[in-house]
């Protein structure tokens, strides 16, 4: 039987799948055979599957459905950020779900997180937009999200290939499970933490490993960074203090991703941060801390601002990026829209972008 490549805009429920489809996975997320439901057309856009192999003629499912259902509506094809809602309500019950003392589920935390990779990874303008979906109320649960989207887009500018990148994305996803073992009043707490509650906190890398340690399907490396995360290469961070030898790139990567989702989300004692201000932060004020090529690789998927892109500054001024100084990437040349006048970022520090306007 022919097998034919049908774009999902073109895809009917009805239609049998003629080969087994993979996305990045062991085993197939849809066996060959199968009758093509509403419900596959969701998983299709959620894996960013733009084409689809199914039988020509012949195999097409008898149905009760109408004809005019048949073609996928438009308002079917889920956004990402209903997506994320999605994964972030899920990896919520999970999290609750440690703190009653459940193990990991791995294979549970990769289905979570792998619909929304495969997303930023297309389009990495994505992570910019992941401070605005967050709240305090359940920053930790839209943290652990985030930290690895960003560990992921970070993974694969610095060149690493597919299978690994989804594996610092999970590593990212899983590096603050250990917070399901630090009592809620401590979690919580909105007020000043005591020396022995900032002791607590401090153990949860060790708690984190010790939730993973045991999973097959994590790699090695990635519980190592996971344990890592919050160390330091100038010997300032924890569990242990390790200094910049001992250190590996992935425990960096989710360091950098980690803290940048950090210090750009509103919190309970502050408000949102604009990401550029906040890489030149982490690029200037926390210099020595992380590895300069992991902070580069930031710096310019953040940078990365085509000539023409429209932004505001943190005057709220709005204009064009004209010129990218490759040595200050975070500093373009702006033609501001209501005077036509150039303004130099790189000479006037005090101002910086605080949002890219992409709907105007």
């Amino acid at each position: 039987m022919e097998t034919i490549h049908v774009p999902i805009s073109e895809l009917r429920v009805g239609k049998v799948i003629s080969e087994d489809i993979f996305a990045n996975t062991q085993y197939p997320i849809i066996f060959k055979n199968t009758i093509i439901s509403h419900e596959h057309l969701q998983v299709f856009f959620a894996f960013n599957i733009s084409r689809v192999p199914v039988y020509k003629d012949g195999i097409e499912a008898r149905t009760e459905v109408q004809e005019t259902d048949l073609v996928v509506p438009i308002n079917s094809v889920p956004t990402f950020k209903k997506v994320y809602d999605n994964s972030v309500e899920q990896f919520k019950k999970e999290f609750k779900n440690w703190e009653a003392g459940a193990k990991v589920d791995i294979a549970k935390a990769r289905k979570i997180i792998l619909p929304l990779v495969e997303m930023v990874l297309e389009d990495r303008t994505i992570i910019f937009e992941l401070n605005e979906y967050s709240n305090p109320k359940d920053y930790l649960y839209h943290h652990c999200v985030a930290t690895a989207l960003i560990s992921s887009v970070i993974a694969q500018k610095l060149g690493y290939d597919k299978g690994i990148t989804i594996q610092v994305a999970i590593g990212g996803l899983l590096a603050d499970c250990g917070m399901a073992k630090v009592h809620p009043r401590i979690r919580d707490k909105k007020t000043t933490l005591t020396e022995q509650e900032f002791d607590e906190i401090y153990k949860h890398p060790i708690y984190s490993y010790n939730m993973v340690k045991d999973l097959t399907i994590l790699k090695d490396t990635m519980k190592e960074a996971i344990f890592q995360h919050h160390e330091r290469l100038n010997g300032s961070g924890y569990p242990k203090g390790e200094k910049i030898a001992n250190i590996s790139t992935f425990a960096q990567i989710i360091a950098v991703a980690d803290v940048f989702h950090a210090m750009t989300c509103e919190r309970v004692y502050r408000g949102k941060q604009s990401s550029f201000k906040v890489i030149e932060m982490i690029n200037e004020s926390e210099f020595g801390k992380f590895d300069i090529k992991v902070v580069r690789a930031l710096i310019d998927i953040v940078a990365d601002l085509p000539l023409g892109t429209i932004v505001e500054l943190s005057n709220l001024e709005q204009g064009e990026v004209m010129f990218v100084n490759k040595f200050a990437p975070t500093r373009p040349l702006i033609k501001l829209s209501h005077s036509g006048e150039i303004f130099d970022l790189g000479k006037n520090r005090t101002f910086y972008i605080s949002r890219i306007i992409t709907n105007l």
